[in-house]
This record gives structure tokens, sequence and C-alpha cells, in this order.
């Protein structure tokens, strides 16, 4: 056990979906899964471990943010063994071309914060997904025949939704990586993925547009939100 999660090894198994919100790990745990059991409270970051068809996996809360999350995938894959996580989350995007409900694998996250600077002194702002996890989730939601765009996204440590000026913040995404969407945790889970020698990708539904000002409402987000579940647990 950690100072963070008062699960046992034995409750965490090697692969895990992570969502941010802990209301969301409780509801893939109880519309999903089967002989589940609730195996961390600690801070109300809820996780469970339970059966997906004849495989046993773990959904594991990460709060919001890259400090919660690189707290809680640290964890996971260092003390608990942790082989694979996929974040399953929500975005924002900023292109008209990608419309509400739709799903996002990210490729890369590119972040403007310094956590990769504050962890090991590294100058590091853009980081890989797995390709070996991303493989397998584009070749499950094929096989689901489930629409998804493939893109690089941005992590904010700010919601964008609620900046002074985003037009300023766009101008200075590097104009080589075509950022597509925002969300706020992937870069911290990629960082410390690699760092750890571990596998991590993440999967996202578009619940508002910053091109057209729209957005969804949330129980819109509850129910668009099955897809992408469908995608993680298939390919985990």
């Amino acid at each position: 056990m950690t100072i963070h999660c008062n699960a046992q090894k034995e409750d965490i198994e090697k692969n895990v979906l992570m969502p941010g919100d802990p209301l969301r790990a409780k509801y893939i745990a109880e519309n999903f899964l089967t002989d589940v059991k609730l195996v961390n409270t600690v801070r109300n970051m809820l996780a469970y471990t339970g059966n997906y068809k004849d495989k046993k996996i773990t959904v594991f809360s990460s709060g919001m943010g890259m400090p919660s999350m690189g707290i809680y995938c640290y964890e996971l894959y260092k003390f608990y063994d942790v082989e694979n996580i996929i974040r399953i989350g929500s975005c924002g995007v900023y292109t008209k071309d990608i419309d509400l409900f739709d799903i996002l694998l990210v490729d890369k996250s590119y972040t403007e914060g310094n956590f990769a600077y504050e962890w090991n002194s590294k100058d590091c702002h853009i980081m890989q997904s797995s390709n070996l996890l991303n493989k397998k989730i584009e070749y499950t939601a094929q096989r689901l025949d489930i629409h998804y765009a493939k893109g690089n996204t941005l992590c904010s440590d700010c919601f964008d939704g609620y900046l002074e000026n985003l037009d300023a913040l766009i101008n200075r995404f590097p104009k080589d990586l075509n950022i597509i969407g925002a969300e706020m945790e992937a870069f911290a889970l990629f960082y410390i993925a690699n760092y750890l020698n571990k596998e991590a990708s993440c999967l996202l539904t578009v619940v508002d547009s910053l091109a057209d000002k729209r957005s969804s409402t949330a129980s819109e987000r509850e129910k668009s939100l099955n897809n992408m579940i469908k995608i993680a647990l298939e390919s985990i």
C-alpha cells in the first residue's frame, strides 16, 4: 500500500483503465464488469477490480490535472507492478472537422508546463503514447466499427475554456504538431510510463468544441462515453 492508495498489491491488475472522474470508475464497474471489488477509497479516488468477459482488470480514477495523474500512475506502475494504462477521458477540440462525441486516440501529448523539469530536470514538452497499445486500440475500434480520429493534443495546466486569451495559447502551439484538442492528464501519464519503461495510451471523447462554441450536457457526456469505454475494455 502507499499513502495515496489502500489497495493490497494483489487487488490491482496489470492492466488498468484510468478515467479522471471517480464516479466514472464506479459507472464502468457497475455497468461493464462482473465480480467487482472496491479496492481503493483513499481521498475518494475510487478504484475497482473485476472481470470483463474472461479478463480481470482494474479501473482506477486519476483525478484532474497532471499532478494528480502523476501520483497515481507512478504508484500503480512502481508499487503495484501495473504494465499497461489506458486513460479514458473527455476533451475539447479546436477544429470544426471533429464533432461532439467523436472519439480521439492521442498520438503525442504537448504541454507548456514543467512537469518533466520538476520530475527529473528534463526540458521535455512532447511525449509519445505507446505504439503497442495504440495499435491494439486502433485494431479494436476497427473491429467494433466505431469511428475514431488520431492526433496530437494539448495537456494543459489551466482549463482552456476559462482562459483570458485562448487565441494566444493556440498561436503558441508548435505548428508542426497540428494540435486538435485539449485535456489535462495525458502528458504526465506518458512521461511516467516512459520513465518506468511501461505502456500508456489515451482515449478521449469530445464533449466541447471551442471552434464553434458547442458543448454537451452532463447527461449527454455520460451516455456518449460508452463507445470509448467499450474500445478501451476490448483493447485491454
